[in-house]
């Protein structure tokens, strides 16, 4: 064996390892997920498999509460509640049935609040710091309860 051919079966030798080195550790990059700031994120269990479960996404944002579903009727719900803001935020549903409230969401969490929904209107908000005040609320009416009827008798024709 010359020295011209030792240095090409070195060469070579190298090139093999590099390469399967590369691809080990794009397999093992793959593998290992997280974005390497050391966070998670957790995507909560879909419920709503569950008999008896009908689930509710509740986008909280900057200052707003936005809910997948505008009619109720009585029974269990699922609500998940996750922050689409850059504040911190939580869900509180407030009626008939009391109040229920998720724990603080930071940007980005998500948590998951099971609520036994009966007649009559629920007031849904964000009770940190004064974000219900700037807009973050909405309200919704389960089942038949009726509407407010305006009391105030009409002007009549002026005669």
């Amino acid at each position: 064996m010359t020295a011209t051919t030792g240095t090409r079966v070195r060469t070579r030798n190298r090139i093999v390892l590099g390469v399967a080195a590369g691809g080990l550790t794009a397999v093992l990059a793959a593998c290992g997920g997280g974005d390497g700031d050391g966070s998670t994120t957790t995507t909560p269990p879909d419920r709503t498999a569950e008999p008896g479960l009908t689930r509710v996404d509740a986008d909280l944002t900057d200052f707003r509460v936005t809910l997948s579903q505008q009619t109720f009727e009585p029974g269990v719900y699922t609500f998940v509640a996750k922050n689409n803001g850059h504040h911190d935020h939580a869900l509180e549903i407030e009626g008939p049935g009391g109040e229920n409230r998720t724990e603080t969401l930071a940007p980005g969490a998500s948590a998951t609040l099971e609520v036994t929904l009966q007649s009559g209107t629920y007031e849904v908000y964000c009770p940190v710091g004064g974000h219900k005040d700037q807009g973050m609320k909405t309200e919704i009416t389960v089942g038949d309860a009726e509407a407010p009827v305006n009391e105030t008798p009409s002007p009549g024709n002026g005669y």
